[in-house]
């Protein structure tokens, strides 16, 4: 059996129900990652304002985010551009290791503003799940298929997890093309 067939079929399914019923009462959505899960974020909040009419928004201005860490440190990046995030808001975390005080420090601090403003926090992350699966409302961890893989596996199934998402009934008002 390969390492992608043993994922799908260890990972929590009901959570993704979940997560879609949750995502389709919020106001509006931020999504945040780091490395190759920020190019995750900017695809999900794509695929799901235009096929689910949600209003999503990742930090995709490159320039502004490195000016960001360059002029005030990786640990902010994300303090201004969630100043406005309230309690019918959301935060989706799309992290490998979901954030701890060592690894992705702005991680952690964005989850800290999101629940001091009272908005929901849903997240994919690795199997260790970080700060992000400890302070989540709900969290989906991609399981373990081989411990060489982890990165891989997990920001691949950030996408499977992300279509599955504008695709369930609950969000989806708009068909795709393909």
């Amino acid at each position: 059996m390969t390492e992608a067939a043993v994922i799908c079929q260890r990972i929590d399914h009901d959570a993704i129900n979940r997560m879609a019923a949750r995502l389709s009462v919020i106001k509006k959505l931020y999504i945040i990652g780091l490395g190759g899960s920020l190019a995750n974020a900017i695809h999900m909040a794509a695929d799901l304002r235009k096929l689910c009419e949600v209003d999503a928004e990742a930090f995709d201005n490159i320039a502004e985010l490195t000016a960001r860490m360059n002029d005030e440190g990786p640990e902010t990046i994300f303090d201004n551009w969630l100043e406005k995030i309230s309690r019918q808001d959301a935060l989706m975390v799309l992290s490998v290791g979901g954030g701890t005080p060592e690894v992705s420090r702005g991680i952690c601090l964005a989850v800290e503003r999101a629940k001091k403003n009272g908005a929901a926090i849903f997240g994919i992350v690795g199997p260790q799940g970080g700060y992000t699966a400890s302070n989540a409302d709900l969290c989906i961890k991609v399981p373990v298929a081989n411990e060489k893989h982890i990165t891989p596996h997990t920001e691949a199934f950030q996408i499977v997890i992300s279509h599955c998402l504008v695709s369930h009934p609950l969000l989806q008002k708009n068909r795709t093309t393909w």
